[in-house]
């Protein structure tokens, strides 16, 4: 069995981890510095988000140079002290790859503009003529996932499309030099040690022959993404199983993994499990993250069934995640503290692997940003309807009373985005010294975790809980899992459970599990 497909994976978004220097912004230093921190809660691998040259338009996911580093978060020696300190405390590092789009600063699309129409340099974008009389209409119906068209006009009547923002021009992924770059990018990065790669948006990389209109309802409704004509096109999978190859033949540097041992995960927002499923085929990805997990609301009967589905996904080597930097955070998604904890409980039970954002083992809720702080582009494509994502990458609170609370000596109005005057209880600091807190929880779960791991990750749980009934309890091994979503509170003897309760998510009422509450216990097959 390979080590991740049953990792814990912490996921780090590093402007708002840990700020070393006191400019306002979390930096590699910082994370470096704070990497006992996730070694302590009994993680496996780390998962940094983009920390290149970025213009900021998305959050670093507009990248103007992939093989740089961001001024503002380090240099290149920073990224190999990042890495070695990881390796030293065995944290796998896995990096992220941004192949959809760039940044329109990054040197590629300048020279496309310079350039002009019918150029090479056009070529390595998706530059069309507009449609009606003039060229005055954009070249299909194509929208933007933040809202509105999703193509640009530029100063010579030509059109460019990008998924995303405007400022970031997508990719035209038949050319040939966009290939070989990329296959550069990931040589780069694996000569420095990561080992291995989560692939942005790897569903929308190539688009449909001849971009014909998608018609009505896009991305309103996830389920039908396979079928729009800019996602999940047959021309993605030749392309990762030659990152797949890649990744299992080019020699590794002292301290990372063998090439044989290297990941690469997959978000792809494909929700058909047979479509899904090619994505992990044997010779492509090994793993995709599972949005319908991420996504399922508060109910038991929805939670089994996504699990269920979960595990039907062809080939499947499951993962699990309650959140990221692209979602709500599970105390506000959810409704309280205490499902997110339940929740988390449930999660770190099931076989596979499990994919923690940072702040959520300190049960942070979304942070509110005042309109004139926010920086997500979601704000103003959607008509300052959407508050967007910036609530989820707010400052970690390592201690103190007052922002920033450890995270930065920048005085708080300083900090990128401002953190929440009521954080005090629930800094690293303050959590430590409370056995109930909510990061105990979660280094108790990780370490039970560890001490009864699944018999086999790929493998579903073993039901003990009928379908439809409000709560639900499943065997992973030697512990059982129940989750009690009723109303009412739920006696484990019924359940015929009699072991000893090894962890709660919070306290028991005379030998029944209260609405809301988890728990795990030993109990011999």
């Amino acid at each position: 069995m390979s080590w991740w497909q049953d990792m814990v994976c912490y996921e780090v978004y590093p402007r708002a981890f840990a700020d070393s220097d006191g400019d306002g912004v979390g930096d590699l230093r910082g994370l470096t510095q704070r990497l006992e921190h996730i070694k302590d809660l009994g993680a496996d691998a780390v998962w940094c988000t983009p920390f290149y040259p970025s213009p900021l338009a998305d959050g670093g996911y507009d990248i103007a140079d992939y093989t740089g580093v961001a001024p503002d978060l380090g240099t290149t020696a920073d990224v190999d002290e990042l890495t070695a300190r990881a390796h030293a405390l065995d944290l796998k590092f896995i990096v992220d790859l941004v192949p959809n789009h760039t940044s329109d600063r990054h040197p590629w699309f300048l020279e496309a503009l310079a350039a002009g129409p019918g150029s090479a340099e056009r070529k390595r974008y998706l530059f069309r003529p507009g449609r009606g009389a003039g060229g005055e209409l954009p070249p299909n119906d194509w929208q933007s996932a933040f809202g509105g068209p999703a193509w640009t006009r530029v100063a010579d009547g030509e059109w460019y499309c990008h998924l995303h923002a405007a400022e970031q021009p997508d990719l035209n992924w038949r050319n040939p030099k966009v290939r070989d770059a990329f296959a550069d990018v990931l040589r780069h990065w694996l000569d420095r040690g990561v080992d291995g790669f989560r692939v942005d948006v790897a569903h929308a990389l190539f688009k449909a022959e001849g971009l014909p209109d998608a018609g009505p309802g896009q991305h309103t409704d996830p389920l039908r993404n396979h079928l729009m004509p800019y996602y999940d096109q047959e021309e993605l999978h030749p392309l990762y199983r030659e990152w797949r190859t890649l990744l299992d033949t080019h020699p590794a540097p002292p301290g990372a993994v063998a090439p044989e041992d290297r990941v690469m995960v997959a978000e792809s927002a494909v929700f058909d499990p047979a479509r899904l499923g090619r994505y992990i085929r044997p010779d492509e990805m090994h793993q995709a993250f599972n949005f319908a997990f991420l996504e399922a609301s508060w109910d038991a009967a929805e939670l089994r069934e996504v699990i269920d589905g979960s595990f039907a996904v062809p080939g499947s080597k499951v993962t699990w995640l309650l959140s990221s930097h692209d979602a709500p955070r599970p105390v506000t998604r959810h409704g309280s503290l205490a499902r997110a904890r339940a929740a988390a409980l449930l999660m770190l039970a099931l076989p596979g692997s499990a994919y923690l954002y940072q702040g959520e083992e300190l049960g942070l809720p979304q942070a509110f940003v005042p309109d004139a702080r926010i920086l997500d582009p979601l704000w103003e494509r959607s008509g300052r309807t959407e508050r967007g994502r910036d609530g989820a990458r707010v400052p970690l609170p390592w201690y103190g009373t007052a922002a920033p609370y450890g995270f930065s000596t920048a005085a708080p109005a300083a900090t990128w985005l401002p953190q929440p005057d009521d954080w005090a209880p629930l800094t690293v600091a303050a959590q430590q010294a409370d056995p109930g807190s909510t990061l105990a929880l979660y280094r108790r779960a990780l370490r039970l975790r560890r001490t009864h791991p699944a018999p086999d990750p790929a493998a579903p749980p073993q039901w003990l809980s009928a379908p439809g009934a409000p709560h639900l309890a499943f065997r992973r091994g030697n512990l059982v899992c129940v989750v009690n979503l009723a109303e009412h509170p739920l006696p484990l003897a019924a359940l015929g459970l009699t072991g000893a309760p090894l962890l709660t998510s919070g306290p028991l009422t005379a030998g029944a599990l209260p609405k809301d509450t988890a728990v795990w216990l030993v109990s011999p097959a």
